[in-house]
């Protein structure tokens, strides 16, 4: 159950909104969805907005034209590299980039999210994605992954990531002059993880390790992934070990079903925090929300599997604060960066401060201290002391 003392907002910042058209109505040229200065101008606006964790989407992007619900500008920059560049401009806010981990070296991915937990200060988590497209396969000349292995595949990637962030004990680095030694290659340890093998191919992965960079800031990165995703609901599929998750993003169809949806996955225990996820349109520059959505709509219709809200400042902040009577967090993904971000600072984050419904921002602390979790020992410095 969410609490004042730990309840949080989070942001999606990929491109210029989550509807496909918001390009239309951005402040800026198209083009400068590809520069480090609309990295920077979004995540720090989130920041000062008071949100607590900023989350960036990766993957292909699909073109609207082909009647799939993409994107109008079918480009943008790597998810891990736009949250890494935003980790020095920033203080409180956290970094949770969209990471694959189907075709998606899983060595990469946890080296690469290390070196991300060391450049925010500890303020890194992993959103957990599991690609279902050919042309992923295609580009890493791997044949598709069916829809019953997604599962396993995220499950064994979740579990090599964490086995390699702990293949270094806390204080292996020693850095002894005297002897010329930099590491005390005691406390660095094999994880020997055989990954499943994919039945339809005959094939699987192993990693030995250890890591090639010193254990992350907070031990193990938080974890998020959708609901469904990991656990014993894929066909033919094994189940990840426990605890994979350390959150679960939760959808509904509408916001009136997200109340059931929470409910299921906190009595399933799917993980310790639960998080709903909502698409946001506001009255905004003397416009209705309708009003802008059927704007938006006639360029480019959106699609989305998430529950949607078109109202005031003042319906959203009560439907969040209901929300967040069940659900740990919820993570708004507005139709226009430009135009919805500036109503939810200005009108929609200090009201739920105001009725001390959110956690504070606290400049220094880590993810897992946001979601309330210990920093967890190393698994091999247990079994070595």
């Amino acid at each position: 159950m969410s609490t004042a003392a730990n309840s949080f907002l989070a942001i999606e910042l990929d491109g210029d909104g989550a509807h496909p058209a918001a390009w239309r109505k951005a402040r800026h040229t198209p083009a400068e969805l590809l520069d480090g200065a609309r990295v920077r101008a979004t995540v720090l606006a989130a920041e000062s907005a008071g949100f607590h964790v900023a989350t960036f989407a990766d993957g292909s992007l699909t073109p609207a034209s082909s009647g799939q619900g993409g994107r109008d500008i079918p480009g943008r920059l790597n998810a891990l590299q736009r949250a890494a560049f935003a980790g020095p401009v920033t203080s409180s806010i956290v970094l949770v980039p969209e990471v694959d981990t189907v075709y998606t070296e899983p060595f990469h991915i946890s080296t690469q999210l290390a070196s991300l937990d060391y450049v925010s200060g500890g303020r890194a988590g992993w959103l957990v994605a599991a690609s279902d497209q050919a042309a992923d396969a295609a580009a890493v000349g791997r044949s598709l992954v069916g829809a019953d292995g997604l599962g396993r595949e995220a499950g064994d990637s979740i579990e090599v990531s964490r086995r390699l962030w702990d293949s270094w004990e806390d204080d292996a680095v020693i850095r002894d002059v005297a002897t010329g030694r930099y590491i005390d290659v005691d406390k660095l340890h094999y994880v020997d993880f055989e990954g499943t093998v994919d039945f339809e191919s005959g094939s699987g992965y192993s990693v030995k390790g250890p890591s090639i960079i010193p254990r992350p800031l907070q031990g193990q990165l938080p974890v998020l992934a959708p609901a469904g995703l990991l656990g014993g609901n894929q066909p033919g599929g094994d189940r990840p070990s426990t605890g994979a998750a350390d959150a679960v993003l939760v959808s509904a169809p509408t916001p009136g079903l997200l109340a059931c949806e929470i409910a299921e996955a906190r009595a399933a225990a799917a993980a310790p925090a639960i998080i709903a996820e909502l698409d946001v349109v506001l009255d905004a520059r003397g416009q209705n929300a309708a009003g802008r959505l059927a704007e938006l709509d006639a360029h480019t219709p959106w699609q989305s599997r998430r529950a949607r809200f078109a109202g005031t400042a003042a319906e959203l902040t009560e439907l969040l604060a209901s929300i967040l009577e069940t659900a740990d967090g919820v993570r708004i993904h507005p139709a226009v960066l430009d135009v919805d971000l500036e109503e939810l600072a200005q009108l929609v984050l200090p009201a739920l401060r105001r009725r001390g419904l959110l956690a504070p921002q606290q400049p220094g602390s880590t993810f897992r201290d946001l979601l309330g979790l210990q920093r967890p020992s190393s698994r091999y410095a247990a079994a070595h002391n």
